[in-house]
């Protein structure tokens, strides 16, 4: 799956990579040093997507809005 912004994409396939490497061949196994081998590369993504996200224009704070149930759920989203 490509990230939100194609110039993160390449960020994003990087730090999944190195999850999935940590998650099977050290956590699944209890091997696990505590330490995240994958944290810069999660910050860095982070950036890119946070950067991508206002770009584009996207209000987090309306993520966390609660809509299902009111008047708000079937209304065109604010421009």
């Amino acid at each position: 799956m490509n990230s939100i912004d194609d110039g993160c994409t390449e960020l994003k396939k990087r730090y999944d990579a190195c999850f999935n490497t940590w998650f099977k061949d050290e956590y699944l196994t209890g091997r696990s040093s505590g330490k995240d081998p994958c944290a810069l590369l999660f910050k860095d993504y982070q950036t890119c997507v946070k950067k991508a996200i206002l770009m584009h224009g996207i209000d987090l704070n309306d993520a966390e809005k609660p809509v299902l149930g009111t008047d708000k759920e079937k209304q065109p989203p604010q421009k």
